[in-house]
């Protein structure tokens, strides 16, 4: 059962977004990026408050490196669109699990990202998760 809702067109915008952001990082690393999203579509906190759907997480100003910079044009394969369907439906890894924030910095992981703390690291991104009542929403199970 979906967390968020999603028509067909926005599972293919999300698995379109995982593909440009994350498809050298494998399936894993792309489902991780599909958590992150969804995480700020229900966290509604922080830079994210009043996100309530994939296009609107998608195209946030500033939001994604690929949408920004035109990595954005691939249509979604199958895999793609299996792994976001994967993230709409609930399911979270670690260290995607409560993060909003990842980035792929030329070296080592900053302990700190938009004042969050770090997490973890898979393959090239490190994960940055909430800490406080801020952003409380996004440690509610599904």
């Amino acid at each position: 059962m979906a967390v968020v809702k999603a028509r067909e067109q926005d599972v293919n915008l999300l698995a379109r977004l995982l593909r440009a952001e994350a498809e050298g990082e494998g399936e894993q690393g792309m489902l991780l990026v599909g958590n992150v999203g969804i995480n700020r579509i229900r966290s509604n906190c922080s830079d994210f408050k009043g996100l309530r759907t994939i296009p609107q997480m998608v195209y946030q100003e500033h939001a994604f490196e690929a949408v920004q910079h035109g990595y954005f044009y691939q249509s979604p394969r199958e895999r793609e669109r299996r792994l976001a369907q994967r993230s709409i439906n609930g399911e979270r890894l670690w260290p995607g699990k409560y993060s909003l924030w990842y980035f792929r910095p030329a070296g080592d992981c900053p302990a700190t990202w938009y004042n969050q703390p770090l997490v973890g690291r898979w393959k090239l991104h490190c994960f940055y998760q909430p800490t406080g009542e801020e952003c409380e929403n996004i440690y509610n199970t599904y």
